[in-house]
């Protein structure tokens, strides 16, 4: 409890106290009219009346004002020493029984003070008690209706005794008492200090777990929800108003699914569907809650987004493996192409010469036309595992794609296909215009063919400067390219950069293989987004300030 409020419940206690003596006065006198002297009774009243009137004031100025907090404490033990003392000149002197109330001033002024003030108050109660019984005995007093004759009675040795014995009283109730305030008030300090402590805890626990860069949720026995912290909030879209006390599977289905082994899994994973519809991979780790006994108080559970590591993880082994394929495939592809030259001119030859048969000779140019092709596919691959280095100039990405887009209006497979070109004017970035060029009719045959019976190509293009899926952090360009046609599976997205994969009878599988290469050698990234029957979605992250020339993957 606080100065303030110790010397408020003092102030009340008084009131109460007074207002007991009141009762008990008016009681006494209604049944013995004759026991108190009408001056006495009329001093009586007018002291407690005077005594109402200081301690409403009192508490006036405490409510009110903190500065004259100090003063007012004093004047509260000063005004109750002179309380008693106006007491017990109106109550018979030492005849009166009230000297105890001394005592009572001398604790409150250890409660509300120290020891030291204590001491100060049991020594100026001694000097008042021992003034007024010796002004009583000498009759000094009389005008003030306090008489002689009881003092005179009891004479001076037993006056001297009173007054040995109740200042010995005083000083003892003033070691006692302030050694007790004092070892209270170290209590009180220390707990004060204590709950400090526990507050500035509590307050670190609350932003360590706020400021987590995991998600943090705990569940009780009964598998509610009571922690569930910011980052959770941003990983779900959940507020922890709407998570709290919910149950764990209310929030995060997925996790039933690993049943009664939740509260102890090591490194775990499950898939959940954002609030925007994206499925997000999310990495997970519990263990038990256990309380200060030991006893089980729940789980624990912390999460993280591991989409974007998923997905690295997957880039990293597909290049890895488009590596291996493309140096193993060029020195297969270098090694056939040589025997093939010498296949296509010795048909050649022989189809040239005198006396052929016209089936032979029929046959001998489709061996040269199939040598030919193949040679055309063969350094279609090489150009593939063997890109040459970006030839990097400003390009007008507007422009460029309005170029690949004129190219499709000759094309056939482009005839029941609609182009919206949504690309921003000011939109350009450094880059190889042929390679890019490549790139985006690339992307615009694969869409055609993903719609036979025709569909919708979207072209969109933005900058953006920060996005958790771009390749770096600054200015980057973000180009989409979105068909309405048939769609992937899981397994065909996840091979669709490989050489010589493709869902479509014809084709030789390099065309996306070749963009991929061209987009890594830019410093890009490319990603496809794809359901069977959904339509399909490359997004193309490319440098729209590029610094200096990328090293080839």
């Amino acid at each position: 409890m606080d100065e303030k409020k110790r010397l408020a419940w003092f102030i009340l206690v008084r009131v109460v106290v007074v207002s007991l003596f009141l009762a008990s006065t008016i009681i006494l006198n209604i049944k013995e009219p004759q026991s108190i002297p009408p001056a006495a009774l009329a001093g009586l009243i007018k002291l407690i009346i005077t005594t109402y009137l200081f301690s409403i004031i009192s508490l006036l100025v405490i409510k009110f004002s903190e500065k004259f907090q100090p003063l007012l404490t004093y004047a509260q033990i000063i005004w109750d020493i002179f309380f008693v003392t106006l007491l017990l000149l109106l109550t018979g002197g030492i005849s009166s029984p009230y000297s105890f109330l001394y005592m009572l001033s001398i604790i409150n002024a250890s409660v509300l003070l120290a020891r030291r003030q204590a001491i100060y108050t049991a020594s100026l109660c001694g000097i008042l008690y021992g003034a007024l019984l010796d002004l009583q005995y000498y009759g000094k007093l009389t005008a003030f209706g306090l008489s002689q004759l009881p003092a005179l009675q009891s004479g001076a040795g037993y006056i001297f005794y009173t007054i040995f014995v109740n200042i010995g009283a005083f000083y003892l109730t003033a070691f006692l008492t302030g050694y007790l305030a004092e070892r209270m008030r170290r209590s009180e300090r220390a707990l004060r200090e204590k709950v400090i402590d526990y507050e500035e805890l509590d307050r670190l626990n609350r932003s360590i777990v706020s400021n987590l860069n995991s998600g943090l949720l705990t569940i009780n026995n009964e598998g509610k929800i009571r922690v569930f912290n910011h980052y959770a909030e941003i990983l779900t879209g959940i507020t922890q108003a709407e998570a709290y006390n919910k149950p764990l599977y209310a929030v995060l289905p997925s996790l039933r699914s690993f049943g009664g082994e939740i509260d102890s899994v090591e490194r775990g994973e499950f898939d959940y569907r954002a609030q925007n519809g994206d499925i997000m991979t999310i990495g997970f780790k519990s263990a038990p809650l256990t309380d200060n006994k030991g006893s089980r108080d729940g789980i624990i559970i912390i999460f993280q987004d591991l989409t974007q590591v998923k997905r690295l993880e997957e880039e990293l082994k597909r290049a890895d493996r488009l590596a291996a394929i493309g140096e193993l495939s060029a020195h297969i592809a270098h090694e056939i192409r040589n025997p093939l030259s010498s296949i296509s001119g010795s048909a050649q030859l022989i189809a040239q010469g005198e006396g052929i048969d016209p089936k032979d000779k029929k046959l001998l140019d489709i061996v040269v036309r199939e040598t030919d092709r193949l040679n055309e596919l063969i350094k279609s691959f090489l150009a593939y595992a063997r890109p040459t280095r970006p030839a990097k100039s400003p390009v007008q990405l507007k422009e460029l794609l309005s170029v690949v887009e004129s190219l499709s209006a000759a094309d056939p497979r482009f005839h029941e296909v609609v182009i919206n070109n949504r690309c921003r004017e000011d939109l350009s970035l450094m880059g190889d215009h042929d390679q890019l060029e490549q790139v985006f009719w690339n992307l615009l045959v694969n869409a055609a063919e993903a719609m036979p019976d025709g569909g919708e190509i979207t072209l969109d293009a933005e900058v953006v400067n920060s996005d958790s899926r771009a390749p770096r952090n600054g200015k980057m360009a973000r180009i989409v390219v979105a068909d309405t046609g048939k769609g992937m599976d899981k397994d065909e997205m996840s091979r669709v950069f490989e050489p010589f994969f493709s869902t479509k009878k014809e084709g030789t599988g390099l065309g996306l293989a070749t963009v991929y290469r061209i987009v890594e050698a830019h410093g890009g990234r490319i990603m496809v987004e794809s359901a069977k029957g959904g339509g399909t979605r490359f997004t193309i992250y490319l440098p729209a300030e590029l610094p200096g020339e990328w090293p080839l993957p």
